[in-house]
């Protein structure tokens, strides 16, 4: 009889990418997945901590299954795991836990339950402890055959008060070249055509081996050079990793194989919160990045972070945010509430009243979708080229990206143009996405 799995999960790219990782070995393991909970003999929850809130959400979740199906093997993987052990038990006493660096050991994990060699808390606790682990060149199942997740590293090298990722996933591990550049060909080979490069900081990729320089610019040239067509969509990149390679990435970014996107998590536009959240920049680097990108290409698709009410934040300071968003208006903002983690030096801090918080999230997210709404107007009534990469939930409706890594959906029952670059006429644009008509 076979086993049958069930997967959800939460969070950032690399996540998705573990989930598609346990999922190959699970099936190369003889294991069958499954989308539906109730008929799954084992269900794997892949977790994120980055928010308190989806942290809440995902505890509530654990729970929920924990009542429903009392007598299924349940496993919680990712980076709770690593900072949550103890209230994770504490819902669930037979919980079994496999840590960000442990997602190869999956099978491994499940033969030791079934052996009942995972009884005792030294054993359990090898599925949780740090390491590196290279996620390249293993079994997948993609959950969408025309989109190749990389991972180029693991961990960061920052020291940021207020993250708990860095507890999770530790400090700066770079992978091998050579089996990233394999892991992409071997998934351009069967079909993929946009590569997503990601990472905590892909930015400071090879900063972590014994020269210390930047290795990205190389990297990604020879990516570049790979004989296939595709698009890369480079992930997140910190601006003092990023500054120092500025004119090397910008002349990259001019090759038509990759999309002019740039994400560039500031987290707060003014240098005194900065300095206390210990980012290791000032805004002004920022600054120069972003009139450079904007400079080469004037269309490029900005991508930025800002965690709101932070506890020394003051009214100034929410202004300057403020003054900053009007200003070089990013197209894209992931506005946080500040999360309090424990175990962070940030969550020793007194916070901010609730409400204070809310109301600069609130001025802040208005002020962002109007021009972000204003900024796409230009589009209106354009003829461009966009590749269509995702099938949506809602029937008939297609998911593309054009050049700029904006957002068109296209209205077509035609399955054989997924995967295809085609021109569309924009009819109508929102906030984050446009509405396009095939040509």
């Amino acid at each position: 009889m076979q086993n049958f799995v069930y997967i959800e999960t939460y969070g950032c790219s690399a996540n998705k990418n573990n989930s598609e990782i346990m999922s190959g070995l699970l099936k190369q393991g003889g294991y069958e997945l499954t989308n539906n909970q109730n008929i799954a003999e084992i269900i794997i929850i892949n977790t994120c901590i980055v928010k308190t809130k989806t942290e809440s959400k995902i505890k509530r979740r654990i729970q929920d299954l924990s009542k429903l199906y009392k007598n299924k093997l349940m496993i919680i993987a990712g980076c709770m795991p690593e900072t949550d052990r103890h209230s994770l038990k504490t819902i669930n006493p037979n919980l079994l836990l496999l840590g960000i660096h442990h997602i190869k050991e999956i099978c491994q994990l499940i033969s030791d339950y079934k052996n009942n060699q995972i009884n005792n808390h030294q054993k359990e606790k090898e599925y949780f402890s740090v390491k590196n682990e290279e996620k390249l060149c293993i079994p997948k199942i993609s959950s969408n055959k025309l989109i190749s997740i990389i991972q180029i590293s693991e961990g960061c090298l920052g020291e940021c008060k207020f993250c708990k990722t860095k507890l999770a996933k530790g400090p700066l591990f770079s992978y091998d070249e050579n089996k990233i550049l394999k892991s992409i060909e071997s998934d351009l080979k069967t079909g993929a055509k946009e590569i997503w490069l990601t990472s905590q900081d892909c930015a400071s990729y090879g900063l972590d081996r014994e020269d210390k320089k930047p290795k990205l610019p190389e990297l990604l040239r020879k990516i570049l050079a790979l004989n296939h067509r595709f698009k890369i969509r480079l992930g997140m990149m910190n601006p003092n990793h990023l500054y120092p390679i500025l004119d090397e990435m910008t002349d990259i970014y001019k090759n038509p194989k990759i999309y002019k996107f740039i994400h560039i998590p500031i987290q707060s536009a003014s240098n005194k919160i900065l300095k206390d959240m210990n980012r290791y920049y000032n805004l002004e680097r920022a600054e120069i990045i972003i009139k450079k990108f904007k400079e080469q290409f004037p269309d490029a698709t900005i991508a930025t972070d800002i965690i709101a009410g932070y506890p020394d934040e003051t009214e100034q300071d929410h202004q300057i945010n403020m003054d900053f968003i009007q200003k070089f208006k990013p197209d894209v903002l992931n506005l946080s509430k500040f999360s309090t983690h424990p175990g962070t030096e940030a969550g020793k801090l007194k916070p901010l009243p609730l409400y204070t918080v809310n109301k600069r999230t609130s001025q802040l997210m208005e002020l962002h979708r109007k021009i972000s709404k204003n900024s796409k107007l230009k589009y209106k009534d354009k003829e461009i080229k966009v590749f269509i990469n995702t099938k949506t939930k809602i029937p008939n409706i297609l998911e593309a990206r054009d050049d700029n890594y904006n957002i068109v959906l296209i209205k077509s029952n035609d399955k054989s143009i997924s995967g295809k670059t085609i021109k569309v006429k924009i009819k109508q644009t929102g906030v984050h996405h446009m509405i396009g008509e095939i040509l």
